[in-house]
């Protein structure tokens, strides 16, 4: 397991083209490289389609609550080429794999919107509508009706923290464009404050990954999440960019400042670009 030592000093990559023939695999985030929940970013398509002309391996790992075919079809719809979609790989899938094989339990009881149910459509009969009769809570976001409210859910949660929360997205917020949303990693850390445990699926936890590449692969890692896309590449020991144009961009002024924003939150990068380009 890597080991925050607070060494590295974080360089500008003018470019991708500088140094992609040192990798053999990019492990890619979307929401916040590729796209921004709106439309897709054409400098990072740029780059993809680079990659791709140069025969190198595209992996995108996305901390989505939705199966892949999910993820695929949302992209094909932004008029992202399929030539690009062979290797696509989401927290939701990871967990979806899990909950068919009753890992946590047979009932469960879902906790987010209604635009979620892929991820247990397998399983959809062992769905229960009582939070005191499940055997574990499936957590995929908010709920519509709460979706801004993280309190809500300490009142809501507090007396079944006995059960496992299953969070299929440890996101704690994305940006929709330029508004900010909360994800289920926002309703998974209430749920731990209040004294529960939570199996996580997705970045930054090992298993995820294991599901994108081989040991023997040198991968590259790019994201713009510093709690998930930077933390789980430092836990594989990958070398990785940090995006610094996506979810933290307020939490900075100035790209100098870049060095101790990881500093905070406990994670050394290789590289930073604004936004991911060739």
């Amino acid at each position: 397991m890597h080991k925050f030592k607070g060494t590295i000093i974080l360089k500008e990559l003018s470019n991708l083209s500088n140094i992609f023939e040192t990798y053999d695999t990019f492990v890619i985030d979307l929401w916040g490289v590729i796209h921004n929940g709106l439309a897709l970013n054409p400098k990072a398509i740029e780059a993809i389609d680079q990659l791709k002309n140069n025969s190198k391996k595209i992996v995108f790992l996305s901390n989505a609550p939705r199966p892949s075919s999910k993820v695929i079809s949302f992209l094909l719809k932004m008029k992202m080429k399929s030539k690009y979609l062979s290797n696509v790989m989401t927290s939701g899938e990871a967990a979806m794999h899990a909950i068919n094989k009753n890992k946590f339990g047979k009932n469960f009881f879902h906790l987010g919107p209604p635009k979620d149910t892929s991820v247990f459509e397998n399983v959809k009969d062992n769905k229960v509508v009582d939070l005191k009769s499940c055997d574990f809570i499936l957590c995929t976001g908010l709920f519509e009706e709460h979706e801004n409210d993280v309190e809500y859910y300490k009142n809501f949660l507090k007396d079944h923290i006995s059960k496992t929360l299953v969070c299929t997205n440890p996101d704690l917020t994305v940006h929709r464009g330029n508004i900010e949303e909360l994800c289920a990693g926002s309703v998974a850390k209430v749920f731990e404050e209040l004294g529960g445990e939570v199996a996580y699926f997705g970045k930054p936890y090992k298993e995820v990954y294991e599901m994108c590449f081989t040991s023997d692969e040198k991968v590259l890692a790019i994201g713009d999440n510093l709690r998930t896309d930077i933390k789980g590449a430092n836990n594989l020991n990958i070398d990785c960019i940090f995006i610094a144009n996506g979810v933290h961009r307020d939490e900075y002024k100035d790209t100098s400042e870049l060095d101790d924003l990881l500093k905070k939150y406990k994670v050394n990068a290789n590289f930073f670009q604004k936004e991911l380009k060739w």
